[in-house]
């Protein structure tokens, strides 16, 4: 059963040593245009420069690296819209472990491709009509494979933390005591995460779950004390953060950590999207893009005179992003900016 006490700030530093030399300490960058707009002075840690773009390889190499070598070497399994499974695929594949991926037939091809060129097997399941988990359980016990969920998940929590880490140190040395910290939250690996580093290294930092509107299940869970589920699974462009509920490790964790969570619309997403590809030079795919989008445009629910915007991804579908910066492109001729 999952407990949120087998991950502490002690699970967290062991995880970050694992990591040292593998992962990236990702930038925390600004802009006086980013600024301009949301009032405030806005951090932004790019977790989508790391290792397969995406914070998730944080969290699959903690995962697979803290296996006993003769569990790994019979391979390991995790289901994923993209980001974990490329995380833990390119994990295994450093390790030497055979790796099994169950993702949704809709997930964005680059993210499939991308999972297959790493070495996975890539079985694909239909979203509405079929169970991943039962899929994931079946396969874990055929093969004896050791199964990574995505976020209730010990070592992966751990591994995420080590952004919270690097966060903490960043922001100290820019002179940052007091902000909200916005994370883009699924199930919650990176939220918990960060939030049980800064409490430990950070405590002026708050942590603040950031999701799309109409699948905000972590905000209204820590808004009524209890965890709740979204009515629908599909129906947001933010793919990638799309998860029925918290996990029952990381909600307890966010809980007792996080400030209230945030949500923002589609429209908002793309509008953030654009401004990273235009002010900061980095492609965000949408559902890493949440937390900048409340940065900017949520201004009124965010305390402080500075905030911390995670964004947390950056494997967006071509298509994807040339709808956000052709729309971007369009708002600006309306005003007749350049």
């Amino acid at each position: 059963m999952a407990d949120p006490d087998d991950v502490t700030i002690d699970t967290i530093r062991a995880a970050a040593r694992r990591l040292d030399g593998v992962v990236r300490r990702t930038p925390l960058l600004s802009s006086p245009f980013l600024d301009a707009i949301a009032g405030r002075r806005v951090l932004v840690k790019l977790e989508c420069l790391q290792h397969t773009g995406s914070f998730k390889f944080r969290g699959g190499y903690s995962a697979v690296s803290a296996l006993a070598p003769g569990v790994r070497a019979r391979g390991v399994i995790a289901f994923s819209s993209g980001n974990h499974a490329q995380g833990v695929a390119m994990a295994a594949r450093m390790h030497d472990a055979p790796c099994v991926i169950i993702m949704p037939r809709d997930a964005p091809w680059l993210k499939i491709e991308n999972t297959r060129a790493l070495g996975a097997e890539v079985v694909l399941y239909d979203r509405a009509t079929e169970d991943r988990d039962a899929i994931g359980a079946r396969l874990a016990a055929e093969r004896g494979l050791t199964l990574i969920k995505p976020f209730d998940n010990a070592q992966v929590i751990a591994g995420q933390g080590t952004a919270g880490l690097e966060i903490a140190s960043q922001a100290r040395a820019v002179g940052v005591s007091r902000a909200d910290v916005l994370v883009c939250c699924g199930g919650g690996g990176l939220t918990s995460g960060i939030a049980l580093a800064l409490e430990a290294e950070a405590p002026g930092l708050r942590a603040r779950p950031v999701e799309p509107e109409g699948f905000d299940d972590a905000g209204r869970s820590l808004a009524q004390g209890r965890i709740v589920t979204n009515d629908r699974i599909s129906g947001s462009i933010c793919d990638a953060i799309l998860t029925p509920a918290p996990g029952a490790m990381t909600f307890p964790i966010m809980h007792r950590l996080c400030g209230p969570g945030l949500a923002v619309g589609d429209a908002e997403v793309l509008r953030a999207m654009a401004l990273a590809a235009l002010r900061l030079k980095i492609v965000a795919e949408p559902g890493g893009a949440v937390a900048l989008a409340a940065a900017l445009w949520h201004a009124q629910q965010i305390e402080g005179d500075t905030v911390i915007a995670v964004v947390s991804g950056g494997n967006a579908d071509p298509a994807m992003l040339g709808r956000a910066v052709a729309g971007a492109e369009t708002m600006e001729a309306a005003h007749g900016t350049s």
